[in-house]
């Protein structure tokens, strides 16, 4: 119960609305890229780009061209801290909710 109360709250505030935007927006991103530049098919780019921002890094996909190589460099630059900020806020408005009942 408590899990949808705090998707419910999350959805409500608007600075939450366009973190989760923002972070959308760059697994999007992410996702077109290597759709196009490595040639995977669309849920293969998505696992890419996830696991890659999330650092996780299984290792079962990589970049084979240059161009994919270092989009991967910028990508990994600019989206993992949007990433890591996406994760930490939602657990602190998880915690901050759980404290509170």
């Amino acid at each position: 119960m408590i899990y949808f109360k705090t998707i419910y709250s999350f959805f409500q505030d608007e600075e939450y609305r366009q973190l989760l935007l923002t972070t959308l927006a760059i697994l999007g991103l992410g996702t077109v890229v290597y759709r196009y530049l490595e040639g995977w098919n669309w849920i293969d780019a998505l696992y890419f780009s996830v696991i890659t921002l999330t650092t996780v890094g299984y290792g079962d996909f990589s970049p084979a061209t240059d161009a994919g190589k270092l989009f991967t460099i910028f990508y990994i630059l600019i989206g993992i801290g949007i990433i890591l900020s996406f994760v930490d806020t939602v657990y602190n408005h998880y915690k901050d909710l759980k404290t509170k009942d």
